[in-house]
């Protein structure tokens, strides 16, 4: 009797997605990062505007703004999966040079929610952040490491 060939679990399936759109930004391309968004995806982004929708034109944009590869890192990943909902929670750190030489060095949180479609785990809001000073000053505390 021939063993059953087991179905990778939800968690693993997940840590996938998020492994290929981490590879995607590191070579900044679009499209691999938008073939994990569900077709009502969110974004609340560390750039304007408050809310936002997929849209790989803007983000092939924001990738011309990079010199270079973008170095980009997820750590301290933690995924709670259920039937066809699930949600994670990292912090990344995001590094490089912007095409005005300027050098970016930042950490900052993100936060997904997925959702099972057809069957595969797409990403359906998304949730950027750093903190501020609550100094009076207002100012993003970008200087955060963890």
């Amino acid at each position: 009797m021939a063993a059953k060939s087991r179905k990778p679990d939800d968690e693993a399936l997940i840590r996938a997605l998020i492994d290929d759109v981490t590879n995607a930004i590191r070579a900044k391309d679009a499209g691999g990062v938008a073939k994990h968004h569900a077709d009502d995806f969110v974004h609340f982004s560390l750039a304007p505007p408050l809310r936002a929708a997929a849209d790989p034109k803007a983000l092939d944009a924001w990738f011309a703004t990079w010199r270079g590869t973008i170095s980009y890192e997820t750590r301290d990943l933690s995924i709670v999966a259920g039937n066809d909902v699930a949600f994670c929670h990292s912090l990344n750190h995001m590094s490089g040079v912007m095409t005005d030489g300027e050098q970016t060095d930042l950490w900052f949180r993100l936060t997904l929610g997925l959702r099972k479609v057809g069957g595969a785990w797409k990403i359906v809001h998304e949730h950027e952040s750093v903190p501020f000073y609550m100094d009076g000053s207002m100012k993003a505390a970008t200087d955060l490491k963890p």
